[in-house]
């Protein structure tokens, strides 16, 4: 069975979606640091399939088809699937709607051969997988700011089990939790 990696971005101070009115992209230090972009493009590649809400397809589709490079090669070549419950185009290509049930779909997408799901984007589709305890891997990425309020990601106690830490030279944090259960096995 393959695992559900749940790949977030989060503020120094816990919080995955910024307040109203407040820009989101706080990352800019992202695009000066090689060493991130590097760890960053062998996670994309590393994914047997990506997973997202509709909101983050949308972005992406608009995005990653007219980039290039290694994490452009691992978004468009690597099949996609999209929870959304609303009719949606899929202009990208190698892409699937899945609109049933969340924990159904999730089971489903699991049991197929392949790399991990690849889980990303929208703090929604994250604070769901989350709560229904779905995922099996955190791949959360801190970077060097506070939001100072805002959407946090978890909404109720969760144990996790630290299994590695990076550093990157611009302040950005790679920090990878796996259950407590799946830790010790």
């Amino acid at each position: 069975m393959r695992p559900l990696i749940l790949r977030h971005s989060l503020s120094l101070d816990g919080y995955s979606a910024p307040p109203p009115g407040m820009r989101e992209d706080l990352f800019p230090e992202y695009d000066e640091d090689e060493e991130f972009i590097a760890h960053m493009a062998a996670l994309l590649g590393s994914a047997g399939v990506h997973a997202m809400g509709a909101r983050t397809y949308r972005d992406m589709a608009g995005h990653w088809p007219f980039q290039e490079g290694p994490e452009a090669e691992a978004m468009n070549s690597i099949p996609k699937v999209v929870f959304s419950r609303s009719p949606l185009d899929t202009p990208w290509e190698r892409t699937t709607v899945c609109s049933g049930d969340l924990a159904t779909e999730v089971a489903r997408l699991k049991a197929e051969d392949g790399g991990p799901i690849l889980a990303h984007g929208g703090v929604r589709l994250a604070q769901a997988l989350v709560r229904a305890d779905l995922v099996d891997e955190y791949h959360l990425l801190v970077g060097p700011f506070a939001y100072g309020g805002g959407s946090p990601l978890f909404r109720e106690v969760t144990r996790l089990k630290l299994i590695d830490v990076r550093t990157f030279p611009k302040g950005n944090l790679a920090l990878t939790y796996s259950r407590p259960d799946a830790a010790s096995s």
